[in-house]
């Protein structure tokens, strides 16, 4: 592993910690605050939107000004947008800092190009999983503090708590090294041809379909456990660690398999975790529902493995730009589905989530090319 590798997984090791601190208990923060089940939906369809929007730029620029530069504003915007969080003395100051975060999404793309650059001998697929790894057994800690936490003094101090653990991982990412720009060797490597790539344009379909059913039945899960099953903000903070170590684990023991057997397993797990959702009546079923959470974040780091072996590498930052704006998108349209469903019956997002996931399989084992489990060529290491 290079040195880059190393520190950039020691950063996402106490991102980790910090944002997991509380990004579980965002819904129940929101509810806290006055917001119905509808409202926590729209709040999420916009957070999508401003992860959305703010993904292009970011992978166009990595491209051309390089990932160093787009990492630091990431991790300094995050930062600020969790103080926010942590001093707001309204929902909609919190709902604004809550916004703020989602547009540090941007740094997905030149992340994912970063550590694709740095992995040394790593594959891109086994690089990216390692690395999400790391941010996910921090994220173990997070929700164990943050829930003991949020019981005993309330989540306010849930999350400034957080907002301090953010500054540790910003003095880290300071030390990272810049990285050379990848240049196109030849005409066919314009960003016109990005769009004329027939099986990128086709993995995106399928990449927003998998997001989606994915996604919805997730941003509510906290709020249907404390309001239809009595979980209490403790017992919350345990079963969000156990989803961080299958996160984790997920990205360990998946990751190193090829990309796409790695993405079909990762959709059956969340559909597993939907079942366990809607017939589970005690903690240990809900923490195992969580763990099961653990094969969304594998698949969406799968998908940007897929996306690497079908583009050329001086796209990379572009290619994954669009990718992750295509899986925002998904993450605006499910919430607000979610919102709409619990309203009418808490319990029936989990059965609904369960049939799409089941097509999203079927969809995916068709049209998936097995091209994209072919290792692209090696891309320049750090300098």
């Amino acid at each position: 592993m290079s040195p880059s590798f190393i520190l950039i997984s020691a950063a996402l090791l106490t991102w980790g910690i910090g944002e997991g601190m509380f990004l579980l208990f965002v819904p129940l923060h929101l509810e806290e605050l006055g917001a119905n089940p509808l409202m926590i939906g729209s709040i999420f369809s916009v957070f999508g939107l401003m992860m959305m929007v703010s993904h292009i730029p970011a992978g166009y620029l990595s491209d051309r000004i390089g990932r160093r530069p787009l990492l630091v504003a990431a991790w300094l915007m995050g930062a600020a947008a969790a103080w926010t969080m942590a001093l707001a003395p309204s929902l909609w100051f919190f709902v604004a800092g809550y916004l703020m975060y989602g547009i540090t999404a941007f740094v997905s793309s030149p992340l994912f190009s970063y550590v694709t650059a740095a992995r040394g001998n790593l594959s891109a697929g086994r690089a990216m999983t390692l690395s999400s790894a790391m941010f996910n057994i921090g994220a173990v800690v997070g929700p164990l503090l943050g829930g003991w936490v949020g019981d005993h003094f309330g989540l306010r101090t849930t999350f400034l708590i957080a907002a301090c653990v953010f500054l540790v991982s910003v003095a880290l990412i300071f030390f990272l090294k810049p990285q050379p720009l990848d240049e196109h060797d030849d005409a066919q490597g314009s960003r016109a041809s990005l769009f004329q790539n027939k099986k990128f344009v086709s993995f995106l379909v399928i990449a927003f379909i998998g997001t989606f059913v994915m996604f919805l039945p997730q941003p509510l899960t906290p709020n249907y456990l404390q309001n239809e099953r009595g979980i209490s903000f403790t017992q919350m903070g345990w079963i969000g660690s156990v989803g961080s170590l299958g996160n984790a684990a997920f990205n360990l023991f998946v990751g190193h398999l090829n990309p796409r057997l790695g993405y079909m397993l990762g959709l059956g797990s969340v559909g597993f975790a939907a079942l366990v959702f809607w017939w589970g009546n005690l903690p240990f079923w809900y923490a195992l529902g969580y763990f099961m959470f653990g094969g969304y974040r594998v698949a969406r780091q799968l998908i940007f493995a897929q996306v690497r072996a079908i583009t050329h590498q001086a796209q990379m930052g572009l290619a994954y730009g669009l990718t992750e704006t295509v899986n925002s998108f998904a993450a605006i349209l499910s919430p607000l589905l979610a919102g709409y469903l619990y309203e009418r019956d808490p319990a029936l997002i989990y059965p609904l989530a369960f049939g799409l996931i089941l097509f999203a399989v079927f969809v995916s084992l068709i049209f998936i090319p097995h091209t994209s489990q072919l290792e692209p060529a090696p891309l320049a290491t750090d300098p």
